[in-house]
């Protein structure tokens, strides 16, 4: 399974959303340098660590931004481990004002 797709499935289930978007953006990213770990990596744009994560969920109707932002983060925190670099995330509750 692809990496967009375990995040969607991940996020699906867990936040039940009336609309969600995962975006590989791992091509905006190409030539970009990361020292991770020791090891100097440059970024071709072509693998699946870089991602957007457009959600509207009624879970999130009693957190505060942060809590939204640490709950995504915490139910992807494997793939944030391993091979996801970056996650960009836009949580909004059903009826707040998203930009997308």
């Amino acid at each position: 399974m692809s990496m967009q797709k375990t995040i969607e499935t991940k996020l699906n289930a867990a936040f039940a959303p009336e609309r969600l978007s995962v975006l590989n953006e791992s091509h905006l990213h190409a030539g970009h340098h990361h020292a991770a770990s020791g090891h100097h990596e440059v970024f071709d744009g072509t693998g699946e660590t870089h991602f957007r994560v457009r959600i509207v969920s009624p879970a999130f109707a009693t957190m505060s931004r942060v809590e939204r932002h640490r709950a995504v983060n915490t139910l992807l925190a494997d793939e944030l481990a391993g091979s996801v670099h970056a996650l960009a995330i836009e949580p909004a509750a059903p009826g707040e004002k998203t930009r997308w």
